[in-house]
């Protein structure tokens, strides 16, 4: 089943300016779901709790 997601222009700008060369828009998202259910949250550089 596919699903259909509509994600405005500014975010879809952000999506652009971090998938790697080649990657898809889907890989991206996938990458980062991924990486959601791994560690439990996204990380940031320099964060802590």
């Amino acid at each position: 089943m596919t699903n259909t997601l509509e994600i405005d222009d500014d975010l879809m700008d952000r999506i652009e300016s971090h998938r790697d060369e080649g990657q898809s828009p889907e890989e991206f998202v996938a990458e980062l779901v991924a990486m959601y259910e791994t560690e439990g949250t996204f990380l940031q550089e320099g964060y802590s709790e």
